[in-house]
């Protein structure tokens, strides 16, 4: 098949849409991307891109265009705003003209925003494919959970720019099952909605590394790996840190976002520089040598009705890696790890519930923790193995093809 995958995010920025279409190419199929230029998480173009050079690229056997955009920068209100038009916006009028080719099929990856259906609609008239559009978060309601948004006039605006992508798409996807009576609200037929959950790239997977090139502090380590950013609720995080500052517990935390500054500023006003420790980000495929130094894993998200919805990735990655997880989450989330038996888990902004997971974990023979992280391991061969939703995916898409075949 020739496939278009549009999504403002790509490689070099790390996102699991990468993987997908690295495997697309291996099974035969001729694969082009429509993105930006890289900018996420930093908010700075990465080195090498620029709004007029590293406009045009093969990646494994991915052909990549990329349109320019304004990039987040800090990552504020306004700025963000401007991201998300300007891509929207030069990608649908270069992309036709950059990409040119008829496309039997196109998959959109959503992790935010929604305005990347807009190019892919704008392809689909070129090109009359069918449009697979996969909802990491939904929209106007993430929007409204991470950034406080009000403005009554601009959530209806969101709703029916929501409603008019998910009517032009054949299947909408989406990564949790909590999603699928929103993705009904919004006038998609059961038909035309499929379950696409996140997946572990192939290099998560137990790892039997026992000495690290980096340097952990002795005692209980319980690392958080991922985004930090104002959804996670580093703030609840940092205050049981603060409770249990005296047990020889530490949190590790890998990854950069947007509260990065402001996770610092609160170690050292804290007084926590000797618990938290902030190890900045490693190249996906080293991650599970560190989560191998790591006793427990953590995952987190604020109290917020759209988030007990959703499944953050990284419960996928840390099981994919056997790793026990303590989790502050409600919902869909926290049900998978329940169900998996995978870790302990508490209320999301509950700092008493958190601190008491944490000291449960950290006070657990390792041969218990180990169980839960064999039985995280089982519950996502079966449930995410990366194989099987590719391949899901692929039959999806291969049977509209068949159908325009018919009709044509």
């Amino acid at each position: 098949m020739r496939l278009l995958i549009v999504s403002q995010y790509f490689y070099p920025e790390n996102f699991r849409v990468n993987d997908l279409a690295v495997w697309l190419v291996a099974r035969g199929h001729e694969v082009k991307v429509l993105t930006s230029i890289p900018n996420y998480p930093a908010g700075r173009f990465f080195p090498g891109y620029g709004l007029f050079r590293h406009h045009h690229e093969i990646w494994k056997g991915v052909e990549v265009v990329r349109v320019p955009l304004v990039p987040r920068g800090g990552g504020g209100g306004l700025r963000l705003a401007l991201n998300y038009i300007s891509f929207a916006l030069m990608a649908s009028l270069l992309g036709p003209w950059r990409l040119g080719d008829k496309f039997d099929a196109i998959f959109v990856h959503e992790p935010s925003p929604i305005t990347v259906g807009i190019p892919a609609i704008v392809m689909r008239k070129y090109s009359g494919a069918s449009i697979y559009f996969w909802v990491l978060d939904l929209w106007p309601e993430s929007v409204i959970a991470a950034g406080g948004l009000r403005a009554r006039w601009l959530v209806s605006a969101l709703v029916k720019l929501t409603r008019w992508i998910y009517g032009h798409c054949e299947k909408v996807l989406v990564q949790s099952q909590a999603f699928i009576p929103n993705i009904r609200s919004m006038g998609v037929p059961e038909e035309r909605i499929g379950y696409l959950p996140n997946w572990a790239e192939e290099w998560y997977q137990p790892s039997s590394v026992k000495n690290s090139s980096v340097t952990l502090p002795a005692g209980f380590r319980l690392m958080y790996a991922g985004n930090i950013g104002v959804a996670q609720d580093f703030a609840t995080l940092l205050t049981a840190a603060e409770q249990l500052k005296g047990e020889n517990i530490h949190w590790l935390i890998v990854g950069d976002g947007r509260e990065a500054s402001w996770v610092q500023k609160e170690i050292m006003c804290r007084g926590l520089g000797d618990t938290v420790h902030l190890l900045g980000s490693y190249s996906p495929e080293y991650m599970p040598e560190l989560f191998a130094q790591a006793d427990a894993m953590l995952v987190s998200l604020k109290s917020n009705p759209v988030f007990t919805l959703t499944v953050p990735a990284k419960v996928q990655a840390y099981m994919a890696c056997g790793r026990p997880i303590v989790a502050m989450l409600d919902g869909e989330g926290a049900r998978i790890i329940d169900d998996a038996r995978a870790g302990l888990v508490c209320p999301t902004g509950d700092v008493n519930a958190l601190m008491a997971a944490v000291r449960c974990m950290a006070r657990m023979d390792r041969t218990e923790r180990e169980t839960m992280g064999q039985r995280g391991l089982d519950y996502s061969q079966v449930y995410f193995g990366r194989e099987k939703l590719f391949r899901q995916l692929e039959t999806w898409m291969s049977s509209s093809l068949d159908q325009n075949a018919v009709t044509s």
